[in-house]
C-alpha cells in the first residue's frame, strides 16, 4: 500500500506582535502564509512592544502588571488564534526583550517570509519615515510581508490574482517570487510594466516625448517578455498577463493593486547614503497599495 508524500515544509515564517491592531491582520497573514508553504510559523514578541493592545488586556485596570506578563499574555493570544486558524500548523513562540527592528532582522534572517503590520508603536504609524516597518523593509535580506489593516482586515482573497510590478531584468527574483506565491494561491499573475510619459534628456538635448515613449515601449515590451519567458516555461500553469502603462509607475501599481491579492516588488539597495534607501515606488506601495504588499530584496 503506497501513501502520499507528506509536504515538504518551506522553511520558517517569521511574524512580528508589536501589540497594535494592525499586527492581528499581520498574524493572520502569517497563519496564511505558513499553511500555503507548510512552513513553521514563529510569533515574535517582547515586552517592550506591549505598551496598548486591546484585544488582550486593558492597561488602566491592571497598572502594576509587569510588561513581562503582560507581553507573555499577548504571545498566548496570538498562538491560540493561529491554532484555530490551523490546529496542524506548527507554531514556535518567541519572547525577547530586545528592539524589533535588529531581532526581527536576526531572527528572520533565514526564513522564508517576514511579516509585519502597517501600524505600530513608537511612531509606527501608517508607515511614515523612521519607523519599524520601513526600516524593516530598507534593511531586510528576506522578503518582507507588509500586510495592511485591522485585526479583521487580512482577506478573504477574492480576486485570484497576484501582481507583480517589473522594471529591467534587476528585478529576477522578484518576478519568480511572484510566480512562485501564484503558485501557492492557485492564482493568475499580472506583471506590470510601467514608463512615465515624460520627457527625457539625451546628453544635453531633450528628446521629443513622442520619440521617448516609442523608445521606451519598445525596450517595455522587450524586458518584460524577457524576464518572464523561462518563468512562464518553468511554471506553465499559471496563467499570466503582461501589461505595460505610460502612467506613472507608482500610480499604476496602486490602482492595479486594487484588482489583487498582493502586490510583489523588488528592493534594490541604493548607493550607501543617509535616508532609509527606499525608492519613491516602494514608498507609494507601502503607503498606499489597497492589498498586502511583499517586498523581495534585490543586493
Amino acid at each position: 500500500m503506497t501513501h502520499p508524500a507528506k509536504p515538504v515544509r518551506d522553511g520558517r515564517v517569521v511574524v512580528g506582535l508589536d501589540g497594535s491592531d494592525s499586527a492581528w491582520a499581520a498574524l493572520d497573514g502569517a497563519v496564511a502564509e505558513a499553511r500555503r508553504r507548510h512552513a513553521t510559523l514563529e510569533i515574535v514578541h517582547a515586552w517592550p512592544w506591549a505598551r496598548t493592545d486591546p484585544l488582550a488586556f486593558d492597561p488602566d485596570s491592571e497598572p502594576r502588571r509587569p510588561a513581562v506578563e503582560i507581553a507573555r499574555t499577548v504571545l498566548r493570544l496570538a498562538m491560540s488564534r493561529a491554532q484555530e486558524q490551523d490546529p496542524e500548523l506548527r507554531i514556535v513562540p518567541t519572547l525577547t526583550a530586545q528592539d524589533a527592528v535588529p531581532e526581527l532582522l536576526r531572527i528572520g534572517g533565514d526564513a522564508a517570509l517576514i511579516v509585519i503590520g502597517t501600524r505600530g508603536l513608537g511612531g509606527f504609524t501608517g508607515l511614515l519615515l523612521g519607523s519599524v516597518g520601513l526600516r524593516l523593509a530598507a534593511h531586510t535580506r528576506r522578503p518582507l510581508l507588509v500586510v495592511r489593516g485591522g485585526p479583521t482586515r487580512y482577506g478573504p482573497e477574492s480576486h485570484g490574482k497576484v501582481l507583480v510590478g517589473v522594471e529591467s531584468g534587476a528585478d529576477a527574483a522578484a518576478a519568480r517570487f511572484a510566480f512562485e506565491e501564484a503558485k501557492r494561491r492557485r492564482a493568475r499573475l499580472r506583471v506590470l510594466y510601467a514608463w512615465p510619459r515624460s520627457r527625457v534628456f539625451a546628453g544635453e538635448h531633450a528628446l521629443p516625448a513622442r520619440e521617448v515613449v516609442a523608445l521606451r515601449a519598445e525596450r517595455e515590451q522587450t524586458v518584460a517578455h524577457g524576464m518572464v519567458a523561462g518563468l512562464r516555461e518553468e511554471f506553465g500553469q499559471i496563467r499570466v498577463r503582461e501589461h505595460t502603462t505610460h502612467t506613472a509607475p507608482a500610480h499604476a501599481l496602486v490602482e492595479a493593486s486594487r484588482a489583487a491579492d498582493v502586490l510583489v516588488l523588488a528592493v534594490h539597495r541604493r548607493t550607501p547614503r543617509l535616508g532609509m534607501q527606499l525608492g519613491p515606488v516602494t514608498h507609494a506601495a507601502l503607503h498606499h497599495a489597497h492589498c498586502p504588499v511583499v517586498l523581495v530584496p534585490v543586493e
